[in-house]
């Protein structure tokens, strides 16, 4: 295995906030959109402590925090949000499909929502399965989206013929920046992927660059989400590693707010405890109740038979 799959884990969230956070000018924001993965996070937290998808715990986790989908920034938050799942299943796309129809459920059915919410978890099963192939990528992921009204397919294949060309960053742009539509938004990301497979720092500035006047009539929501979608693939494919270690290091020195957490590192944390419930290692300091519940002493007592358990 090239890279590790809590490497991989790690880098698809941290991407995906790094993605989100960066300027134009590739520098971190002090104060970044900071609700944009707030579902993720509360996804996460249901997984960890549930151990699988319960719609009415990530609903009850929602209105607990009072989250409201705004107009404007609803598509990218419900991809942004279904990141958990992406990871948690992506070894079984079947099941991976299933319970991302599940849980789109709970919000807006919108088709185009949809296919780029397929779309993009496709890509990191694929990433975290190395079997990513950046030649097949784009026909495996129209084939997994099936039968759809929507465009993505065609923006796909127009992102696949534009590699093919060798276009560069400014005719890309011409190509899906020119209207705001979430399409466009999954399209841009896919090409800015898989023009620099191998370099997420290249892949996050290309999505967030706006030197193109065409560009700079673009939000700054529009920029935020097709960075947080590279940064999502990118992050899968090249693992914690392949993110530039200045930035890591920026992030933990700021200490700031990730996603409704208190800090950055307790984004990591919370990572490593959810590669932990999906890998199947019980984490004792997660759950303590469960096993000294009924015991006079909070301690995990063992019994076996006689020269059964033996010291190492």
């Amino acid at each position: 295995m090239r890279y590790s799959p809590i490497s991989r884990f790690r880098g698809t969230f941290l991407g995906a906030f790094l993605g989100g956070s960066l300027t134009s000018d590739g520098k971190i924001q002090s104060q970044s959109y900071l609700d944009l993965g707030r579902m993720a996070i509360l996804g996460t937290e249901s997984l960890i402590n549930l151990g699988k998808l319960d719609l009415d715990d990530w609903i009850a986790r929602q209105q607990q925090e009072s989250l409201h989908l705004a107009a404007d920034d609803i598509s990218i938050k419900i991809i942004i949000a279904t990141l958990p799942i992406a990871l948690f299943f992506h070894e079984n796309p079947i099941k991976l499909r299933q319970n991302l129809l599940r849980l789109l459920k709970i919000w807006e059915d919108d088709p185009v929502v949809r296919d780029g919410t397929l779309a993009v978890a496709y890509a990191i099963s694929l990433a975290l399965t190395e079997k990513l192939d950046p030649l097949t990528l784009i026909p495996q992921t129209i084939s997994f989206l099936g039968e759809t009204p929507t465009s993505i397919p065609k923006k796909l294949l127009k992102v696949q013929n534009l590699l093919g060309q060798g276009a560069g960053l400014s005719r890309a742009q011409a190509e899906f920046v020119k209207e705001e539509k979430l399409s466009n938004t999954i399209a841009m990301a896919f090409y800015c992927f898989l023009s620099t497979l191998e370099d997420f720092r290249l892949a996050v500035l290309q999505a967030t660059h706006n030197g193109n006047s065409k560009v700079q009539d673009a939000t700054s929501l529009s920029s935020q989400a097709t960075g947080a979608i590279t940064g999502a693939l990118s992050g899968a494919y090249n693992g914690i590693g392949g993110i530039p270690v200045n930035w890591q290091v920026l992030l933990l020195q700021r200490n700031s707010p990730a996603w409704g957490l208190t800090s950055f590192s307790q984004m990591l944390k919370l990572t490593d405890a959810f590669v932990a419930v999906w890998s199947g290692v019980y984490d004792i300091d997660l759950n303590p109740r469960e096993l000294t519940q009924g015991c006079e002493e909070a301690l995990l007592s063992v019994y076996a038979a006689p020269r059964v358990i033996r010291s190492r």
